[in-house]
């Protein structure tokens, strides 16, 4: 979920690519990949992305699509994918499971009536990142010389260690939770049109007059992927309650509520399992090499990646031309 109310608090700005050129960014993997997945599943024919034995790899084409962005702009994409699930999330991952089985089933009624366009609509939202996607992705990223690193557990977690202890120069994620998990800075809107946004913890907290624990708290009033908010309790009226009561205790206490499992939530947050990594940000992409290795071996239609493939060829002339220049 990413805490879509943090939105209303954090400090966010609009950045230019010439501002963060040349900028190492930690993608959160399995968020950039859904959206390119998704998006690729809505608006492309399944035939350009299904095998002969039935499987289907519109991931290939999503990564070949996204990619270029970063090239283009001579940002360094890290992709860290999630590692083991925390029992904390696991409500939160069952009622993902749900939502996606009934998308499932009123896509089958709106195939059935002869609806495509809704069975269209309601196909994206049934995608899950099998083991195929999750292999033949990483399999494209070594290809394409992408760094990848495996997180221990959250992705996104793993993402803001690695800003916030310099290895990388911001965590990339179109969800909230880096701004939790102390990314000092985060870029959003990555897989969006246009320029992206800057979301900036020293500033968020400096503005609230709060430190990060205090942050922490108002999120879990307001509600997490790992628990339900308070009733009532919306981001600005959260944030005033921690400052009168002091912390997420004296809340809960105030307002006689309880959230189940917070002191483990509030330490998942404030120390996340993230682990120390060494990254090579010398990218050299082996593009001839990933195309045939959509287009050969998986048999995606080549005219679905063949502009991003030459998209990658480009800036990576162009990237070495200013480096030279």
């Amino acid at each position: 979920m990413g805490n879509a109310d943090l939105r209303d608090l954090a400090a966010i700005r609009d950045v230019t690519f010439e501002e963060i050129a040349g900028s190492v960014v930690a993608v959160d993997a399995h968020n950039w990949l859904y959206r390119y997945l998704t998006t690729t599943v809505k608006w492309t024919s399944g035939e350009k992305y299904t095998t002969a034995d039935g499987v289907e790899v519109a991931n290939l084409i999503g990564v070949v699509q996204g990619l270029p962005k970063f090239f283009e702009h001579d940002l360094v994409p890290v992709m860290v994918f999630d590692g083991d699930v925390t029992d904390l999330k696991a409500n939160e991952v069952a009622d993902r499971r749900e939502k996606r089985e009934r998308a499932e089933e009123r896509r089958s009624a709106a195939v059935e009536r002869g609806d495509a366009i809704e069975a269209a609509r309601l196909d994206a939202r049934t995608q899950r990142l099998t083991g195929t996607v999750q292999e033949t992705t990483r399999e494209l990223l070594r290809l394409l010389d992408v760094p990848i690193v495996e997180a221990p557990a959250e992705g996104e977690a793993q993402c803001a260690h690695m800003a916030a202890t310099g290895t990388v120069d911001h965590a990339g994620s179109e969800d909230y939770d880096a701004l939790l998990f102390g990314a000092p800075t985060t870029l959003r809107q990555l897989t969006s049109k246009g320029n992206p946004e800057l979301m900036d913890l020293a500033a968020t907290l400096d503005e609230l007059g709060l430190d990060r624990q205090g942050l922490v708290d108002v999120a879990m009033l307001c509600g997490t992927d790992f628990n339900e908010g308070v009733h009532g309790v919306g981001p600005k009226t959260a944030v005033t309650a921690v400052k009168e009561h002091g912390d997420l205790w004296g809340v809960l206490d105030a307002r006689g509520a309880e959230i189940p499992n917070a002191a483990e939530i509030r330490q998942l947050f404030m120390n996340p399992p993230a682990t120390d990594v060494d990254v090579d940000t010398d990218v050299d992409p082996d593009v001839e090499a990933a195309r045939a290795y959509v287009v050969d071996e998986w048999g995606v239609a080549a005219d679905e990646v063949e502009r991003g493939f030459e998209r990658i060829r480009e800036a990576q002339v162009q990237t070495g031309l200013d480096r030279w220049s």
